[in-house]
This record gives C-alpha cells, sequence and structure tokens, in this order.
C-alpha cells in the first residue's frame, strides 16, 4: 500500500480553513479592476493608505515583519480586517494568513522529488529511473525553456506511474502540440495517444511528431557515432591480439567521423523545423467546442480523420509510438470508441484548461482501465461554477467547480473575478516580473469616462487590446470609443487628458489593491486544488492521491499536479 500524505478528513479540515479566511478576503478577489474608480473600491475595502499596503508588501516578501496593531486592536481584527466595518487596517496580518493559507504553507503538498520515492518506494526494480530509450532527446533542443522544464519533469513523472501500475499505455488529454505526448513516446518508450479537441492541434501535432521521430533517429545516430569514436579512442592498441591498434583505431575514428558527418548534413533539413517548434509553442489553444454546437459536416469531418489515423495507426510499423485524435473529452467520453488498441492506462493532461482538468479526474475514477492519473490543470478562469448565482457558467448540468462531495454540499462558490485572480503569479511578481498597471489604469479611466458621457458603461462590447497600439492614453481613449461604436466627438483631446491627470493621482491606490489580489491568488488556487484533492480522496478505490508541486513556478506559475493511482494497481509488481 502507498503512503498517502493526508487523510480524507485532514483534506477537509484544510478546506475549512481556507474557506474561513476567504470568506472574509474573497470580496478583495472579486472586486473587478474595471470599476475601481467607478465604484470607489478603495474606500470601500481599506482603511489605510496605499503606501502602507505597499510598505508591508515589500516587507513580507523581504521576510520582514511591519509595525503590528496593538493587542487591543488586533483583538477587534479578522486576518487584518476591521470585525465591525469590515475593511483592512492590518495589511500585515493580512498578508501572513495568505502565506500560511496557501498550499505550501498548509502542508498539504508533495514535492516531484517525494513523489518520485513514493513511487518507487523499496522495492528493487522500482528504484531505478524509468527506462529510456536510447534516444535521449533533449529537449531545448525543439522547446522553448518554459515547455522543456515541464515536459522533462513531468514526463519522468508519468514513466513513472507507468512502470508502478506496469502499463505501457498513457491517454494525453488535451494534448494540444504534442510535446508531451511525443517526447512520452519517443524518450520512454511509452504508446501515447494524444486527444485534442482542436483538429488544428491534431494535425499539427501529427506532422510535428513525425518530424521529431526523424530529428530522434538523427540524433540517435550521432550520439551513438560519438560514443563508437570514444571507445576506440579509451580502448588500447595490442599488436596480435583482438583489441584494435593504433593504426586501425585512427581508421575507425575517421570513418566515424565520416558518418558522423554525413548525419549532421542530414540534421541541418531539420532547423526549420526545430526553429518553427519555438515559434509557436505558446500559441493560445482553441476554444473547446463542445459537440453539440459542431455542424453535422465538422462531426462526420472528424470522425473520418479519426478512422483514417486508426487505420494508419493498424498498417504502421510497431515503431509508431503517438497516435493523435481529435475528440471533445468528458467523463462520459468512451475512450474504447476512440481508441480500438485501449489497454489499462495512464490518463495525463499537461496544463488543460478550465472544466477539462477536472473532467480528466471524473473520468480517471469512472473508467476502469485507467490505472493512474497525473493531471496540471491551468486557466481557473474557465472553470464553471455549479452554484453560480446568477445561472450562467454551468450551462451542461456538469460543472468544474466544485468537484469533491464536501464542497458541494456547502454550496461554495467562488466567483469568475476571484478565478480570474486565481491565476496571477506570485512568485513572478515577487521577483520583480510586476503587474502591467499602466494598461489597468488606463481601462479604469476610461470607465469613468463611459460613466460621465456615454451612459454605457455596463455595456457588453468589449474594448479589446487597444492599449497595445496606443501611443498616448488620449489616443487609447479615442481607439476604445470607435471600437465601442461611440461619438468621440463629445470629448476634446483636453477633456480626455484632464481625466488622466485627475486620476493619476490615485494610481498607487489600483496598485496596492492589485498586489493584494496576486497575494490572495494562491490562497484561492488552493482552494480549487483541495477540492480536487478531497474528490479523489473521497474514492474508495485509491489507494494514492496527492497534489504534487511539478515545475519551478517561476518558469511555470500553473506548477501543481493531482496525482492518483487504483488500489488494484498496487497489488501489481513492478
Amino acid at each position: 500500500m502507498l503512503s498517502s500524505s493526508c487523510s480524507l478528513t485532514e483534506i477537509q479540515r484544510r478546506v475549512d480553513e481556507v474557506k474561513q479566511f476567504l470568506s472574509v478576503t474573497l470580496s478583495i478577489a472579486n472586486a473587478h479592476t474595471v470599476e475601481f474608480y467607478t465604484q470607489d473600491v478603495w474606500e470601500r475595502f481599506m482603511a489605510v493608505p496605499p503606501q502602507e499596503v505597499l510598505s508591508a508588501v515589500g516587507a513580507h516578501s523581504d521576510q520582514q515583519r511591519a509595525p503590528e496593531l496593538s493587542a487591543k486592536e488586533r483583538s477587534r481584527t479578522t486576518f487584518g480586517f476591521c470585525s465591525e466595518t469590515k475593511r483592512l487596517v492590518d495589511p500585515c496580518e493580512l498578508l501572513q494568513a495568505a502565506k500560511a493559507h496557501a498550499l505550501p504553507g498548509l502542508g498539504v503538498c508533495l514535492s516531484r522529488d517525494q513523489l518520485l520515492q513514493v513511487l518507487r518506494g523499496s522495492r528493487s526494480e522500482c528504484d531505478a529511473p524509468p527506462a529510456a530509450t536510447d534516444a535521449e532527446l533533449e529537449t531545448d533542443e525543439f522547446m522553448n525553456s518554459k515547455k522543456s522544464h515541464e515536459v522533462q519533469s513531468m514526463s519522468e513523472v508519468v514513466a513513472c506511474l507507468a512502470q508502478r501500475c506496469a502499463v505501457k499505455q498513457v491517454i494525453d488529454v488535451g494534448s494540444g502540440k504534442g510535446y508531451l505526448s511525443s517526447f512520452l513516446s519517443l524518450q520512454y518508450g511509452l504508446r501515447v495517444y494524444g486527444i485534442d479537441s482542436s483538429s488544428t492541434n491534431t494535425h499539427g501535432a501529427q506532422e510535428r511528431n513525425r518530424k521529431l521521430k526523424k530529428f530522434s533517429r538523427v540524433y540517435q545516430k550521432r550520439r551513438k557515432a560519438d560514443r563508437a569514436q570514444r571507445d576506440v579512442e579509451i580502448k588500447p592498441g595490442v599488436d596480435g591480439d583482438d583489441g584494435v591498434s593504433c593504426a586501425d583505431g585512427a581508421g575507425v575514428v575517421s570513418q566515424e567521423e565520416k558518418k558522423l558527418s554525413d548525419i549532421t548534413q542530414t540534421s541541418e533539413s531539420e532547423e526549420l523545423f526545430l526553429s518553427a517548434l519555438s515559434v509557436d509553442v505558446m500559441q493560445p489553444a482553441p476554444p473547446r467546442v463542445p459537440p453539440s454546437q459542431l455542424s453535422a459536416e465538422e462531426k462526420e469531418r472528424r470522425k473520418k480523420e479519426n478512422l483514417e489515423r486508426k487505420a494508419q495507426s493498424r498498417t504502421s510499423s510497431a515503431s509508431v509510438m503517438f497516435s493523435p485524435l481529435t475528440s471533445y473529452v468528458t467523463a462520459e467520453t468512451e475512450l474504447r470508441e476512440l481508441i480500438d488498441e485501449l489497454e489499462d492506462a495512464v490518463m495525463v493532461g499537461l496544463h488543460t484548461c478550465g472544466d477539462l482538468a477536472p473532467s480528466t479526474l471524473r473520468m480517471f475514477v469512472a473508467k476502469p482501465e485507467l490505472a493512474a492519473v497525473c493531471s496540471v490543470g491551468c486557466c481557473y478562469h474557465l472553470l464553471s461554477e455549479e452554484f453560480d448565482p446568477d445561472g450562467q457558467e454551468c450551462v451542461s448540468g456538469v460543472c468544474g467547480f466544485p468537484l469533491s462531495r464536501y464542497l458541494r454540499s456547502q454550496s461554495w462558490f467562488c466567483g469568475r473575478n476571484a478565478r480570474m485572480s486565481a491565476c496571477l503569479a506570485l512568485e513572478r511578481v515577487s521577483h520583480g516580473q510586476g503587474i502591467q498597471m499602466e494598461s489597468l489604469f488606463y481601462r479604469a479611466v476610461l470607465h469613468v469616462i463611459l460613466r460621465d458621457h456615454y451612459s454605457c458603461f455596463k455595456s457588453e462590447k468589449r474594448v479589446g487590446n487597444v492599449y497595445s497600439k496606443a501611443k498616448s492614453f488620449v489616443d487609447y481613449v479615442r481607439r476604445a470609443l470607435r471600437r465601442l461604436e461611440l461619438d468621440e466627438s463629445k470629448l476634446s483631446d483636453g477633456d480626455i487628458q484632464d481625466y488622466h491627470d485627475t486620476y493619476a493621482a490615485r494610481k498607487d491606490e489600483m496598485h496596492a489593491f492589485n498586489m493584494l489580489k496576486v497575494t490572495l491568488a494562491p490562497c484561492i488556487e488552493g482552494l480549487i486544488l483541495l477540492d480536487r484533492l478531497c474528490y479523489m480522496k473521497e474514492q474508495e478505490d485509491l489507494s494514492f492521491s496527492a497534489v504534487v508541486q511539478l515545475f519551478d513556478p517561476l518558469l511555470s506559475p500553473r506548477c501543481y499536479a493531482v496525482v492518483g493511482l487504483k488500489s488494484y494497481e498496487d497489488r501489481i509488481s513492478c
């Protein structure tokens, strides 16, 4: 039996602690930055000047403690908020409480090394790392540093899960451009099925994998040639023996060098491919389109494409280890209808957006053929919430949050703005990669102008990304008004500039408020992940489940994975 880090009761206790903290502070995260001035947000929530908040944030990041309130004053506060007015009076207390209620402070998260140690256990067969193929791909040759870090870190964990469960198949949900899938198949020899809702991604992944395989073969030959050359150089020459003489050795080296030269020339054709990979890796994924919203022609086209890929997979050689498929995945998806050769498998997802991450966990629990899961979610703002008071987010009947019976029984609701705040990267901001304050400031002041002169500041039309094209605030407002199809002749350039100058004196308020939002981000993310872990702990047939920090948060802010193994797999020897 694998040792889980925390019991269900302990996780529920942590959920309660974070809920209690967020019940006081969540209103800050849900305050919309666009309405910062029109709703006088600072005055509503803060009883201290912005400089005090910014000073406290600076002191907190430097591991220092700013001056505290008196004992009498502190007795009247809850997490730094006045118990009577509900306004913040002690930023330092809030910051300390936020740190304590984030995942690292709660003590429920495993490190990647701890997870690998748990998976390998004490059995000698499991002590060694998963066997890699001879390809030994260097991911930084065809991925940017962020993606390379993610793929290498996660692939070893996935390979260990497969080894632990004695399976050779992996199902990569939301596989996108196929980087993780290709690496798992080429580096670890696993049979990977990559499922993505975008046919564009599927086509791209298929072509990219083909080129990666070619690159892998060339790379492998090059490494073998290097090894052969090194072996010849260090092997002692003995006359009259089976060993290679110095002269013979020189001849062998020359021959190998010629082979290496040929390989190098061949690999030059890959340079365009490698450079292309780094360019498109960060393109945003298109939105997932449910089958009910697809046209009959699109459904038929996808079905035909998948059938063709299945046929190609059956007729191709055994070296084909990665098969991209196009399908919209939910917990009800029948994997055997997509994959004819389906065996027991590990299900994975690297930065699956919105509801796809909880759907991956639901599918893992429901499908007996899935032995383990490793799911890294992202895009919390795209999660649907079951207890949305407006009833607008959960239209399909199966929502992404909350997932656990425990939180669902309490009808917990976060709110979209809070979930958007959960996507902020505290570590990056703490290391100087700050928030783009000017664009937020511009948008909030524009909202004041719309309120004062157009009576349509609640318009459903979006301004869009006009900030990146604007040369000044006046230019920004003019572009925005044209985008909203409003009469810009109502305002002179001087009128517009006056608004900017008036609110520029209050820019520190917005900066300080958004720094508090960033500070709260890990707590909101933590509740979402604790909910998923609680869901896993509620399942009776799992031998192990944990939240694991897989990545460096500076490189990859969404760095946590939910990992689970089913009980019966624990009885199978490695």
